[in-house]
């Protein structure tokens, strides 16, 4: 299968013949219905935009793909349908690059972790596509920030805003502490010097006061919707999250040894993991094209019209570091891989979305979203967003009515236009307007 080429050819891999089989065959111009577009005006507006001379398309094609969530094969299912990589069986982490796939640029939007079925193997196969020196961009997710929030808060005077973070990340990350504590930790004398149980719970857990503390802690920074859903969220934690260690094995103390085990996979360069947070960014800038996880809100499109997409992602990368992890996680920095554009996240209002529009964003491509027929145009305050997440991960597919594991990848090219492909779709929608302003297309293989 070519690259951009959404027909499926047969191929003399049975694997790849596999994935092209639950692919759509036939491809339609970018559908106006309810499954496709959320507002009336949001394909007519993305048509009368796409047409002005200041839209810009990206030099180079560009391959997103969001949301793996711990489940390599979903990955590189996805990076198979788009003509990336080609593997010669069915084992993970061992695809090559194909000629487009050395060509285009790489976009994974975030959220590589938790729910399952393997974060370790994700990650090796996502660090395969560095080691094969593939042009890749890696976004935070938060849900790969949970996780180094939560390590962060172990080793980190703890206040209010921080010390609930551990717990916070709550039972999806207790299979990657699973993985960890059985691959490198099971067979070795791992308790030794280790605190006691209770000692580890005190470590792990926010203290008694925290409830009391907190609406205080975050009053004047979140909203009052955002402190009740943060209240919400603790009380649930942490009356579960011991029940849930246990349900997969695990005592507080080897979740301890597990996340201190984490802290040196993830957080030292040295660690099998060391580049993970050290290659993330927060957003990325391809013409007209803004690709981040999850939105944006006004602070964040004032930061990005008034300095750069550079700035941004020094800003992200130097607040990691920094020793306050509430302002960080809680900011507006955060928020841009954390809104759904509820009451409880920061607002993009008409005003943010202007500013961005005169920044020279057009189009918001990001993930964060669960979809179940692939790719989404929306329209949020006049801003035009590309919705891409259709649910990867063969557990959450599972929990949501979805057979197997998710085949999903958003397309953006000059030449082509924007094509959605997705398992869960009949049709591969394609986006590409001609000088009149319509939609056009005529053989897949011309597109």
């Amino acid at each position: 299968m070519t690259a951009f080429n959404v027909i499926p050819k047969v191929s003399k891999q049975p694997y790849h013949d596999a994935i092209l089989a639950r692919l759509p065959s036939e491809w339609g111009p970018w559908p106006d219905d309810p499954t496709s577009v959320n507002h009336d005006a949001a394909l007519s507006t993305f048509i009368k935009r796409s047409q002005k001379k200041s839209f810009a398309w990206p030099k180079k094609p560009v391959v997103f793909i969001s949301d793996p969530h711990a489940d390599a094969e979903a990955f590189e299912a996805s990076l198979i349908a788009a003509g990336v990589i080609e593997r010669d069986d069915s084992h993970l982490c061992a695809y090559k690059l194909t000629k487009f796939g050395k060509n285009a640029e790489i976009v994974v939007g975030g959220d590589c972790l938790d729910k399952g079925p393997s974060n370790l193997t994700m990650l090796r196969s996502l660090a395969h596509l560095y080691r094969l020196k593939a042009d890749i961009t890696l976004l935070a997710g938060n849900h790969d920030l949970r996780l180094l929030m939560g390590l962060l808060s172990l080793e980190r005077e703890t206040d209010a805003g921080s010390q609930h973070l551990f717990v916070r990340m709550g039972k999806k990350v207790i299979p990657l502490f699973k993985e960890v504590f059985d691959q490198y930790l099971a067979n070795t004398q791992w308790d030794k010097g280790l605190p006691s149980e209770e000692a580890c719970r005190q470590a792990l857990f926010p203290g008694d006061d925290w409830f009391e503390n907190f609406p205080f802690y975050a009053a004047g920074f979140l909203t009052p919707e955002g402190i009740e859903r943060e209240i919400s969220k603790m009380t649930s934690k942490t009356q579960s999250f011991e029940a849930h260690c246990a349900k997969n094995g695990l005592s507080l103390s080897q979740v301890y040894a597990a996340a201190m085990k984490c802290r040196s996979l993830f957080l030292k360069n040295s660690g099998e993991f060391g580049w993970f947070f050290r290659q993330m960014q927060l957003v990325k800038k391809r013409g007209s094209f803004l690709f981040l996880h999850a939105g944006l809100d006004d602070h964040m499109a004032e930061l990005l019209a008034n300095h750069s997409v550079k700035h941004a992602n020094k800003a992200f990368k130097k607040n990691l570091m920094s020793q306050n992890l509430f302002s960080f996680y809680y900011g507006s920095l955060a928020n841009t891989f954390r809104t759904k554009y509820r009451k409880a996240d920061l607002p993009l209002t008409q005003y943010g979305a202007k500013i961005a529009r005169q920044a020279g964003i057009q189009v918001l491509v990001h993930g964060h979203i669960n979809q179940h027929f692939g790719q989404r145009v929306t329209l949020k305050n006049g801003l035009i967003h590309i919705e891409a997440d259709i649910t990867l991960d063969t557990h959450s597919r599972k929990n949501e009515g979805l057979d197997g594991y998710g085949i999903g990848v958003t397309l953006i090219d000059k030449k082509r236009g924007v094509i959605g492909l997705s398992c869960d779709y009949p049709k591969a929608k394609v986006f590409k307007p001609n000088h009149k302003g319509k939609l056009v297309g005529a053989n897949l293989n011309e597109v």
